[in-house]
């Protein structure tokens, strides 16, 4: 899709093919709507994980804690690396994402309210993109329970990039990433851990898995200092269900309608300043490395000035 062409929703069977993440032979189907996990059978498995955690949390874990600790220094540093690790196109959508969500205010909401769960917010977002020339489209996944994974459904942006040879290649933005890995009784370790990720995701999906796979250790490194088992819905598995599944449902038709009531809309909104306020101190602590960086080199090479050996 180009520009603003807009295409009829088509649902795309995966098969048994290589990309499905999930598809592989446990029966687990991949996925994912908004990240509000409200399924009930989720619920109910919150509930029965919530119970059966509580029993017997003691006896469930032995482990050290200093070394947890630096598990975690470890993958902050690990997740740090990955965000600063991006090729051009992506650097380029990554700083368009953010200047078009800072330039978005309260007077856009889409949808009804109560079905809404920041649809509104991705559906403008998708529009701007589209008129700025990228290829975007909203995608909706959705994939059923199997065992102790629960069912859900996920809602993010795809933009595809076409090379010259051909090729093509997909990249997610996924809006409020850090709500993703949140988890109960985090020890402040982890939630360093979770500052480090990027409040929108946008990149690839290659870099994605690297992301939660980073962010699924570090979970379990926090939850087993408090004797906490992870949580069926903080899983690999689980995660990787949000943004592939055997039946995908793409190119959900961005609506074009906007009302300028948001009193409805109150969590949307209140989603779209958290959003705009963690961009924005992403943006200024990248200025202070910058900054930093750039008085280090004019230091050094002040420094190397002054011991150079002066010639007659």
């Amino acid at each position: 899709m180009r520009n603003n062409e807009r295409r009829s929703p088509v649902v795309v069977d995966g098969g048994g093919g290589g990309g499905n993440w999930l598809n592989r032979g446990d029966g687990v189907g991949t996925g994912g709507c908004y990240s509000h996990e409200s399924e009930p059978d989720l619920a109910a498995m919150v509930s029965d994980f919530l119970e059966s955690s509580s029993a017997g949390a003691e006896s469930r874990y032995s482990s050290d804690n200093d070394s947890g600790y630096s598990d975690l220094a470890l993958l902050a540093d690990t997740i740090s690396l990955y965000k600063n690790s991006v090729d051009w196109y992506e650097s380029d959508l990554t700083m368009v994402v953010h200047s078009l969500i800072l330039s978005m205010t309260e007077s856009f909401h889409i949808g009804k309210p109560e079905t809404c769960n920041a649809s509104c917010i991705r559906s403008y977002l998708v529009k701007l993109l589209q008129s700025c020339g990228y290829n975007a489209d909203m995608c909706a996944t959705k994939w059923q329970g199997c065992g102790k994974i629960p069912g859900g459904e996920h809602e993010y942006i795809e933009v595809i990039s076409h090379g010259n040879d051909g090729c093509y290649e997909r990249y997610i933005i996924d809006l409020d990433f850090r709500s993703h890995f949140e988890i109960a009784r985090a020890v402040k370790s982890y939630n360093v851990v979770l500052s480090c990720l990027p409040p929108v995701y946008v990149g690839t999906v290659t870099k994605l898995k690297l992301y939660l796979q980073a962010m699924v250790e570090a979970a379990k490194c926090s939850l087993k200092q408090n004797s906490m088992p992870l949580p069926p819905w903080r899983s690999l598995a689980y995660l990787e269900a949000k943004w592939e599944s055997s039946h995908r449902v793409a190119n959900v038709q961005v609506q074009s309608s906007v009302s300028p009531s948001n009193s409805s809309h109150r969590h949307c909104t209140e989603l779209l300043w958290r959003i705009k306020s963690c961009i924005g101190s992403e943006i200024k602590a990248k200025g202070f490395l910058v900054l930093e960086n750039c008085r280090k080199r004019q230091g050094l090479k002040i420094e190397s000035s002054h011991s150079s050996p002066v010639t007659p």
